[in-house]
């Protein structure tokens, strides 16, 4: 199967990213009551929709899981098998675009899949077939949104660290629970994460590409950070 070639869609403008990190509704003021619900499973993560209005007619990329916040979302990239075998039924109805790096994914025809750049795992790569993997799909995404044009790139949810109710994501849809001291010490991944960071800056900047990091408390140190609020505020 021939890869997807992704278009010059968003050609000069803005991208928003929402990854899997804990913060992402508390950037947008979700009550903590809504919060606890939508990590228990109680209520579903389209919760979290009517409080991220202001990216409503945004161009936003979801990660993973971060697509069942709301049919408004553009795209979702995932690059995960394991992912893609418990999701494969959900994601058969997102009205967005479905997109994979992974390729197991390429007996749909409904899903677009890209090829991971074997002479560039990190950084961003330029050939519009393929991806940088940088060993996760926030890092791919990226290299997505870059594909699709965009010149500037906000991060939602990249804090590669664990709250202080000790959840890794904003949400339990994995069945993780609360991370132990014993899991945190043997099995978080975020130092393998933050390794291709670094290079998707350089490149970026060669790119003429800026990427903003609006997760205050993230790991990640090689973009600026600003909130949501000044980076609205820049715009006017």
């Amino acid at each position: 199967m021939m890869m997807w070639r992704v278009p010059h869609i968003w050609d000069g403008g803005d991208a928003w990213i929402i990854g899997g990190g804990p913060s992402v509704p508390r950037q947008f003021d979700v009550p903590e009551e809504i919060i606890r619900k939508v990590t228990a499973g109680t209520l579903p993560p389209s919760a979290y929709s009517p409080y991220m209005k202001i990216l409503h007619d945004k161009h936003v990329i979801a990660v993973n899981m971060s697509y069942r916040i709301g049919d408004w979302i553009d795209a979702v990239i995932f690059g995960d098998s394991g992912y893609f075998a418990k999701e494969r039924s959900n994601l058969a109805t997102f009205p967005g675009l479905r997109i994979s790096c992974n390729p197991v994914s390429r007996a749909e025809h409904w899903v677009k899949t890209l090829g991971r750049d074997g002479t560039k795992s990190k950084g961003i790569s330029t050939n519009p077939t393929m991806i940088s993997w940088n060993g996760n799909t926030g890092a791919a995404a990226i290299n997505l949104a870059v594909h699709f044009g965009a010149k500037r790139i906000m991060l939602l949810g990249f804090d590669m660290n664990i709250d202080g109710n000790r959840m890794q994501h904003w949400h339990d849809l994995y069945g993780k629970g609360p991370v132990s001291d014993d899991r945190r010490k043997r099995k978080l991944p975020f130092a393998r994460h933050l390794q291709g960071f670094p290079v998707i800056a350089e490149d970026a900047k060669k790119l003429g590409v800026q990427i903003i990091n609006v997760s205050a408390n993230s790991e990640i140190t090689c973009f600026p950070k600003m909130t949501i609020k000044q980076i609205f505020d820049e715009r006017g």
